[in-house]
């Protein structure tokens, strides 16, 4: 049977097993992501902020893009942090609960690109185990291991500012989760060209 199928059955939220369900086929939509954190610990720090952008025929759908910030007001009263930072933000708030759902809604099956996206994916999957759901099943590429492979880099990893620097990205005065997620898009498709990848 497969896996899907099987976790289908499970005592999961309804919309996970939507989630679950649109791995009977194959995707070939592409979304790029990025997370804002508390911290490097996905086991200990929270998602504070996601963005994120659908890559089509070759460009970026502005129109198709996800952005929440997360209310994380038990962490920052936990570790005698302020919260006022998310609170004066312009955004609409989310409870996590509710923006992992529509992040989860957002992305269904689709290829998911990031940067060190290893630890932005173990993130989601964090949050997604707080609410009673399993890890996500997404294909996911890295623009790092991207860029390393096209120069036969085997030694070091390159920040996502070293990278854009490398293809003349400028980088905005903004500094959130959904400018990182565009500059990575438009990282992707450079080397995606470069590389001849194909879905």
């Amino acid at each position: 049977m497969l896996d899907w199928l099987k976790n289908i059955n499970k005592d999961y939220p309804d919309f996970w097993k939507d989630y679950l369900s649109k791995f009977e086929s194959k995707s070939n939509q592409i979304i790029v992501f990025s997370t804002e954190t508390s911290g490097m610990n996905p086991s200990k720090d929270v998602i504070l902020s996601i963005g994120s952008f659908t890559i089509e025929e070759n460009g970026i759908a502005i129109g198709k893009s996800f952005e929440a910030v997360l209310l994380q007001y038990k962490y920052f009263h936990d570790n005698g942090l302020s919260n006022d930072f998310i609170l004066n933000s312009k955004m609409k708030k989310l409870a996590e609960i509710d923006a992992i759902q529509m992040f989860v809604d957002f992305i269904g099956n689709a290829i998911l690109i990031g940067h060190h996206i290893d630890f932005d994916v173990e993130m989601i999957n964090e949050a997604l185990e707080r609410i009673g759901c399993g890890r996500l099943k997404n294909q996911a590429l890295d623009v790092d291991v991207m860029y390393r492979k096209l120069n036969d880099i085997t030694d070091k990893e390159f920040s996502l500012d070293e990278l854009c620097t490398i293809y003349k990205i400028p980088k905005s005065d903004r500094n959130s989760s959904s400018e990182d997620a565009y500059r990575i898009a438009l990282l992707f498709l450079k080397l995606k060209t470069k590389l001849d990848f194909n879905f």
